[in-house]
């Protein structure tokens, strides 16, 4: 599918159009938009019943994919980096002006996280732009889908393209979520990486 010359298009063109996809990821099952498409933002927090406060965050098979949209890693940041790119890590970072406040709740910093699943590596390469808005697969105050069975139940009538994981499962367990600041890192929330 993902070496389908025509679905990669139509997969371009439906995401250009606001569309949202849901995949898996090494964690739990995320659903994703252009970090661009206010209309896919918007529909996510839709189908979601997200609160406006919590911003999405960015997620690509790459951080140089990702820089664009920081003003800039700090030290601390970039050895976090090092250490666990790919997984379960989400660091947030100052905001460049590329990243749209609609997104990160009129925040001025975005979390940026490369998942370590093969699939959705694959997913990235194929997207123009190879970066997604992303946030759980879920109704916001369930649990995270873990599997595609749950994903579909929770959101596939709400999406417009549901990815099978093709043997890539994820483990189940939310990412660690750390604010990284000059040369400080906060936790603000424990997942199965330990700062």
């Amino acid at each position: 599918m993902l070496n389908n010359e025509q679905f990669i298009q139509t997969l371009n063109q439906t995401l250009k159009n606001g569309g949202v996809i849901a995949f898996v990821t090494d964690t739990v099952w995320g659903v994703g938009c252009l970090p661009t498409s206010e209309k896919g933002v918007e529909k996510i927090y839709n189908m979601k019943g997200r609160d406006r406060s919590k911003p999405l965050i960015l997620m690509s098979n790459s951080v140089e994919n990702m820089l664009p949209y920081v003003k800039f890693v700090p030290e601390t940041a970039q050895k976090l980096i090092n250490e666990h790119f790919p997984g379960a890590l989400t660091i947030i970072l100052k905001k460049s002006d590329l990243t749209p406040d609609f997104m990160t709740s009129g925040m001025d910093t975005v979390g940026i996280r490369v998942p370590d699943n093969k699939f959705f590596s694959q997913l990235c390469s194929v997207i123009e732009g190879d970066v997604l808005a992303t946030t759980s697969a879920n109704v916001s105050t369930m649990p995270s889908a873990k599997t595609y069975a749950e994903a579909n139940e929770y959101i596939g009538q709400d999406v417009d393209y549901i990815f099978e994981d093709c043997g890539h499962a994820c483990a189940g367990v939310e990412s660690t979520v750390v604010l990284a600041k000059d040369d400080s890192v906060k936790i603000l929330r424990q997942g199965s990486v330990k700062i």
